[in-house]
């Protein structure tokens, strides 16, 4: 396996959830493995453990409270409503994102990886140059021969040019504001803006969101993406559809956007997430000839290599499924191609059908396989069953807040190809349901078990009457 010609056996330019993944497997099967990732920026885990899904999800808790301290009084807690301390919560996610980034570092070196704290480029078809900080902080240089290099480097905000850009923040900035934005300003539509704009309107600041299009969530099921916009609304976000920022100054009252049609909105910061790029700037893959596509994604097979045989990528910076576990899966392809399967394991495979996932906006959505017009488009004839009520707990607690429940099936084979919920604990419950959809689970199949009750969750088990057509 090991190949004494090169420095290491894979070379992992990048520290994001794919990256230390493969590293790890791959150091697990007797490979040689070093991993390279600039520990100074971000550090070990990537968007996902730094920037993106942990901190977001925390902060997504701390929103909640607000509102779970105003409905307790419905169940018959008395008292004031306590202050947020943004400082506390800051602090408390920083120590948490900083544990995870040692727990990392030491399942990586645990495993035998050599980890290399600097920026790496590939600078030939089995070579990677890495820069480095010297001790005396001097800039450094070293050079590696790999026989397999992964570009494992993800993706980046994306902000288009406009005047004033250079006032704005990205979801990068967005968790160590200082101070806590009274008002925010977010621009986008798809599921980074709306969870933000969600969390931030739940931590108290006053949001204003604008999306250039008609309906926010491009992609979701259609009926998925207006209940959510509605209950966002019903809850305090100001949302502005068809709408797109002109010009950005600074006043002395905070920051003057000015929007099409000459609407002005005054914000204390403006959060923009209006889509990631892969992040490719600097690693040299144009020298060696790695195809890429318009936005810069490095263009992979189904076994996830580049045209140049010797180097693969996966994860965000190919820019197909944009999710940790989907980099995860994709890792473990490259590993059990280039390096054998695990003791009595098929090599794996990976398939993008039925690809669960949760926007954690508030309500939260969980969805699994085709929207409503997709399977339509895909099967043809489908049966409908959808279902929209508030939830017990809302029967006490004050909250006009709206759960809705959709099955989409494919008539002629009676097959649940699409199931979507908006409501609390949305992700939590389509996980388990995602099993039974991906093992191909028929409306008997979900009419034959018994639900548990009283949940939200039986309701997908207890839809009788399909939607009329």
């Amino acid at each position: 396996m090991t190949s004494p010609t090169f420095d290491f056996d894979l070379f992992v330019i990048g520290g994001g959830s794919g990256g230390v993944r493969a590293a790890r497997m791959a150091a697990q099967r007797g490979a040689r493995v070093a991993l390279a990732e600039t520990l100074g920026t971000e550090g070990l885990g990537g968007t996902c453990v730094n920037v993106g899904c942990i901190p977001k999800k925390l902060y997504s808790y701390a929103a909640h409270y607000a509102d779970a301290f105003h409905e307790s009084h419905g169940f018959g807690w008395e008292g004031p409503e306590p202050v947020l301390n943004w400082a506390t919560l800051k602090a408390n996610r920083a120590t948490e994102i900083s544990r995870l980034n040692g727990v990392y570092g030491n399942l990586l070196r645990g495993s035998g990886v050599t980890v290399f704290d600097g920026f790496a480029r590939v600078q030939g078809v089995h070579g990677v140059g890495l820069a480095t900080i010297n001790a005396d902080g001097s800039p450094g240089h070293q050079n590696f021969t790999a026989k397999h290099i992964l570009i494992a480097t993800g993706g980046t905000p994306h902000v288009p040019h406009f005047t004033g850009r250079e006032h704005v923040i990205t979801s990068n900035e967005v968790f160590d504001l200082e101070p806590f934005p009274k008002r925010l300003l977010v621009v986008g539509g798809g599921y980074i803006a709306c969870e933000f704009a969600s969390i931030f309107n739940g931590l108290g600041a006053k949001v204003t969101q604008l999306y250039r299009g008609e309906q926010v969530l491009r992609g979701f099921d259609d009926e998925v993406r207006h209940f959510v916009a509605a209950e966002m609304s019903k809850s305090g976000v100001d949302l502005r559809l068809n709408a797109d920022v002109v010009d950005i100054r600074q006043t002395d009252d905070g920051l003057r956007v000015e929007c099409e049609g000459g609407s002005v909105v005054m914000a204390d910061a403006v959060l923009y997430a209006t889509g990631r790029k892969p992040n490719v700037t600097g690693l040299g893959l144009d020298t060696v000839g790695v195809a890429q596509g318009a936005q810069g994604e490095v263009i992979v097979s189904e076994t996830y290599q580049t045209n140049v045989p010797s180097i693969y990528a996966v994860g965000d910076v190919t820019n197909r499924v944009q999710l940790t576990p989907v980099a995860l899966g994709e890792a473990m392809v490259v590993v059990d191609q280039l390096f054998g399967p695990a003791a009595g394991k098929p090599a794996r495979a990976m398939s993008y059908d039925f690809i669960p996932t949760a926007v954690f906006t508030h309500p939260n959505i969980g969805t699994v396989g085709f929207s409503e017009a997709a399977a339509r488009e895909k099967f043809g004839h489908v049966t409908i069953f959808r279902s929209e009520f508030k939830g017990l707990k809302h029967t006490l607690s004050g909250s006009s807040e709206r759960t809705l429940m959709k099955l989409i099936v494919d008539t002629a084979s009676d097959r649940v190809v699409g199931l979507h919920m908006v409501g609390s604990e949305a992700g939590e419950i389509v996980q388990g349901f995602a099993v039974a959809i991906k093992a191909g689970a028929t409306k008997a199949v979900f009419d034959s078990t018994i639900g548990i009750h009283p949940t939200a969750a039986e309701e997908f088990v207890t839809m009788r009457e399909p939607v009329k057509a």
